[in-house]
């Protein structure tokens, strides 16, 4: 990941091994839903190809798609309203994820 002191790197290759490392992530605030979580980071931190291949051993793994944050939005529910992002939603959809309307939540 990126920050004030680690320049971002363009370009780079992603092993499975560090695509999947970000299923180990655990929420610092117990109240967060744990799989949300862990999509909203990969979303922020990877590339769309990188992204796809993340959902694929995120549904393997039998985590949920759907989870929703704090204020009921699903990761559909987020991506889709950032205009640069439809490669992400369309990976989330191809994966089996729903936006909160069409969830059945």
């Amino acid at each position: 990941m990126s920050g004030p002191d680690k320049p971002k790197v363009i370009g780079e290759e992603w092993s499975d091994e560090r695509v999947k490392s970000f299923l180990d992530l655990s929420p610092w605030d117990k109240n967060l839903n744990p799989d949300h979580f862990v999509l909203i980071r990969a979303y922020e931190s990877m590339r769309a190809g990188d992204f796809e291949r993340f959902l694929a051993f995120f549904v393997e793994a039998g985590r949920d798609l759907n989870a929703e944050d704090e204020h009921g939005q699903t990761i559909l529910d987020r991506v889709s309203q950032h205009r640069r992002s439809s490669d992400y939603a369309r990976a989330l959809e191809k994966a089996g994820a729903k936006q909160k309307a069409t969830a059945g939540n």
